[in-house]
């Protein structure tokens, strides 16, 4: 039986690990954990915030996932959004999902992050 999911894990390209950090840690407030010695020869890193883990492994070939993408619950959603908006990443609200305030923004290798919260939890933006 299913209980959780564990992380969600994106690709980026091989040397991109300083952008990700910056990002993951400076712009969207995650911690960066560190992976295990026989993992991290691989190249990548990896995040949490709170029980969120998402892994950036490296691919050779990499190609950015435009429409597949994590969604992260977030609280104080304006807040967050502007928070993201003065680090330099672009936010697109959007919407077309009954019941939520969501955005979406990229990471700095251009995957896509979707970013939401239940009306209930938000004040109007």
């Amino acid at each position: 039986m299913l209980t959780a999911v564990d992380h969600v894990q994106l690709a980026a390209p091989p040397g991109s690990e300083d952008r990700l950090r910056a990002y993951y840690t400076g712009v969207l407030g995650m911690t960066e954990i560190p992976k295990p010695p026989v993992l991290a020869a691989r190249g990548g890193c990896w995040f949490a915030a709170g029980s969120v883990q998402l892994h950036l492994g490296v691919e050779d070939d990499f190609r950015p996932a435009r429409k597949a993408h994590p969604g992260l619950r977030v609280t104080g959603i304006a807040a967050y959004a502007q928070r993201l908006k003065e680090r330099g990443a672009e936010v697109v609200w959007d919407a077309n999902l009954p019941g939520h305030h969501r955005f979406y923004s990229e990471d700095p290798v251009g995957n896509r992050l979707e970013f939401l919260e239940p009306h209930e939890a938000a004040p109007a933006r």
